[in-house]
């Protein structure tokens, strides 16, 4: 105790403690007890970090439930991919996405193919491990997306996906942080043909890792199937026959309009979504930000929990990516806005909003 001033520690939260206090003098007199004081411990925050929070999280109807069966929304970032862009992703950085920007998520790009995982598998995969680590040390939770993107048949690279998502499930199956993201964006295929794909990768990573909750891609670059001209109907009248997964759906709101809210709309209200990426650019990830549609979209996630992560955590060229080109090399800065584009300003500022855990 200092002047008038003292710090307790180690009360439990949302409990009250009444004190009494005497002081004594230079010659050691023991002065008459104060009134008494009653204070009561602010409510605990779970351990301060997302992940201590929330726990394992599990599938409830269609909403993303917490160890508690709580309806949550986690919000947070994709990373570009890691062949990449490896060096936006370090530990200063997720420190500053975990403190100064409080994500609750980190997705973590592994292309198949563009000088990704096909070309060193062993790298990929090691880099995979180190990165899941880093994030899980941060407190915040992983989806670990298995970038396919063209060809658009996840079922190219399905012997690919069986090895990736043994080895990742087993070695990280007891961390409570894990979600798979099994298809990035297929196109050019059916709906059948996606659900095939996912009938045969969800066991793999079941038999290692029974909890963790599965992502699975949808039709038409994971937009429910609008972009081929088809709608959310095709899905929700032939779900993937499994438990504990959701779908996913991207939008890029400068590209994607009033058609695609809606399919996202009425499919929440049928199915598990979760938003795996979107931008507030056009659907390269580049040129003008359109803030009111992208505001739409996230007035509709808040309003149904539909969780979301933005692309991208990197300092590529186009609008997209949330940091000025050059960052990344420079090792920072990584807080606050002077480093990040006008995309990384609007974005960092909705993910810090306070959570709802």
């Amino acid at each position: 105790m200092t002047g008038t001033t003292a710090t307790i520690s180690g009360l439990a939260a949302s409990t009250t403690h009444t004190y009494t206090v005497t002081a004594r003098d230079a010659a050691n007199n023991e002065s008459a007890k104060s009134a008494s004081v009653t204070a009561t411990t602010q409510a605990g925050s779970g351990g301060g970090t997302p992940v201590a929070a929330n726990g394992q999280l599990r599938v409830c109807g269609t909403k993303l439930c917490n160890k508690n069966g709580k309806q949550i929304q986690l919000r947070g970032m994709s990373t570009h991919g890691l062949q990449w862009y490896r060096q936006c992703v370090t530990n200063g950085s997720l420190t500053a996405l975990a403190t100064d920007w409080k994500a609750d998520v980190v997705r973590l790009s592994t292309y198949v193919q563009e000088g990704g995982y096909e070309t060193n598998p062993r790298a990929f995969t090691d880099l995979a491990h180190t990165l899941i680590e880093q994030v899980s040390a941060q407190g915040m939770y992983v989806i670990v997306d298995w970038h396919m993107l063209t060809p658009g048949d996840p079922n190219y690279n399905l012997a690919r996906a069986r090895t990736f998502f043994t080895e990742i499930a087993q070695r990280h199956a007891a961390r409570p942080n894990i979600l798979y993201e099994i298809a990035n964006e297929p196109s050019g295929v059916s709906w059948s043909t996606i659900k095939g794909y996912a009938e045969q990768i969800i066991p793999v990573i079941r038999a290692q890792d029974p909890d963790g909750i599965v992502l699975v891609g949808t039709r038409a670059w994971s937009s429910l199937g609008v972009s081929e001209g088809a709608s959310e109907t095709e899905v929700t009248g032939n779900p993937v026959n499994a438990s504990n997964i959701m779908y996913t759906f991207h939008f890029y709101a400068a590209s994607h309009g009033t058609e695609y809210l809606d399919t996202l709309s009425r499919a929440a209200d049928r199915i598990p979504m979760f938003v795996t990426e979107f931008g507030t650019q056009n659907y390269a990830g580049e040129d003008a930000n359109d803030f009111t549609m992208s505001q739409r979209y996230l007035d509709l996630m808040a309003s149904k929990k539909i969780s979301w992560v933005n692309w991208n955590f990197s300092d590529d060229n186009r609008s997209g990516a949330v940091f000025k080109t050059g960052t990344c090399a420079a090792g920072g800065p990584w807080t606050g806005t002077a480093p990040l584009k006008e995309a990384g300003v609007w974005i960092r500022d909705r993910i810090r909003t306070a959570d709802d855990f």
